[in-house]
């Protein structure tokens, strides 16, 4: 099943209907389900989201904030009672926090409707309603966002962080300057929780893409504080840099103890076979040597052909490690050669290279053919 049809399926839309008749017995549950069910099929998931967030407002019997209070008595007791396994939550929950968006955005319903997503996300990420909040009332709703960093509940500082990012992928854009955040990261960076700290590392991550000063000088200061573990530190950083340590960024690499010009020698790259087709394996290798002791960080990158004639890079992490002087060890793998559902492989010219500490090696030519 596709994972639009998992997400909202027949059986989760059933459920929905069901909990809610149970919160408001004169919600027709079975007219809600016959109205969203005939549109499904067609759609793609933010789109059942918001369907099926439209037929609740349809067949509820109250409207704004008492309709989003029948949504909220429709909850389970508690995410593990409605059967959340994962921080992120279940889509079937993810039309409740869509409805407060769209059907409870207000000013004078702006207290209440943000204190519904609070509770919301517990049973599914309420990142994207929160992001029309911050658009159209920024200033009081960051207000309630900073509070949200003492909150007991790990998904809810989440939030705090993730509704927050400059460029939060599939939703709307904010009017906020992209170091608006920052107070909040600054109280989230040291967070107990994982899923709290991959957000404040994405955060800084969006922020890297066009200002990577800041992002040092804010990780810089983080590590001073010494508030976060240095191995959570170290991950932290290493997430937020992670794009720039693709492209070869010197001052990424220098920030994380990687020295951009590493004491070390790459041999040509050994490839098993010049000539494959799409869905075999690229096998290489290559020997590091080392004059003197380095930290580094090797990373291998795939050039190919699209079908627009441009060509695409994408970088994979191959090894980090530590060398000693007169060191030599072995870089190998295996690639598979295939397409996923962002990236088509196409015939034609393809090149592999390999990058230390982001220094380029000469790049070894091989060619793919179809199927």
């Amino acid at each position: 099943m596709a994972e639009k049809e998992h997400a909202l399926s027949e059986t989760r839309i059933n459920r929905i209907g069901r909990e809610v008749q149970a919160a408001c017995p004169e919600f027709d549950a079975e007219a809600f389900a016959h109205d969203v069910l005939g549109d499904l099929p067609g759609l793609g998931l933010k789109a059942r989201i918001a369907r099926t967030s439209q037929a609740l407002h349809t067949h509820l019997p109250v409207g704004g904030l008492e309709a989003a209070d029948v949504l909220l008595r429709s909850l389970p007791a508690t995410p593990q009672d409605a059967g959340v396994e994962v921080d992120f939550g279940l889509y079937v929950y993810a039309p409740h926090s869509h409805f407060v968006a769209e059907y409870c955005r207000t000013g004078a319903d702006l207290e209440q409707a943000l204190e519904a997503l609070r509770r919301l996300t517990s049973y599914f990420s309420a990142e994207d309603a929160m992001r029309y909040f911050i658009r159209d009332f920024p200033t009081e709703t960051l207000k309630v966002i900073q509070t949200w960093t003492e909150d007991p509940d790990h998904r809810v500082r989440r939030l705090a962080s993730e509704s927050t990012r400059p460029r939060l992928p599939w939703s709307v854009n904010i009017p906020l300057d992209e170091d608006a955040g920052l107070p909040v990261l600054d109280r989230l960076h040291a967070d107990t929780s994982r899923f709290v700290t991959q957000s404040v590392a994405n955060h800084l991550h969006d922020i890297a893409d066009t200002n990577l000063d800041l992002v040092l000088q804010t990780l810089a200061r983080w590590r001073t504080a010494g508030q976060a573990t240095q191995k959570e530190f170290d991950f932290l950083a290493r997430e937020a840099l992670r794009s720039r340590l693709k492209k070869g960024d010197d001052v990424a690499y220098e920030f994380l103890g990687y020295p951009s010009d590493p004491p070390v020698e790459l041999s040509p790259i050994r490839l098993d076979r010049s000539e494959l087709r799409i869905g075999e394996t690229l096998v290489f290798a290559a020997d590091l040597t080392a004059q003197g002791d380095a930290k580094v960080r090797v990373n291998y990158v795939v050039d190919s052909p699209t079908k627009t004639g441009k060509r695409r890079q994408k970088v994979y992490v191959l090894k980090t490690t530590e060398i000693q002087a007169g060191q030599s060890i072995e870089l190998g793998k295996r690639h598979v050669l295939k397409s996923t559902a962002t990236v088509a492989l196409v015939p034609g010219d393809y090149a592999l290279e390999i990058h230390v500490n982001g220094r380029r090696s000469e790049p070894a030519a091989f060619r793919v053919t179809d199927v």
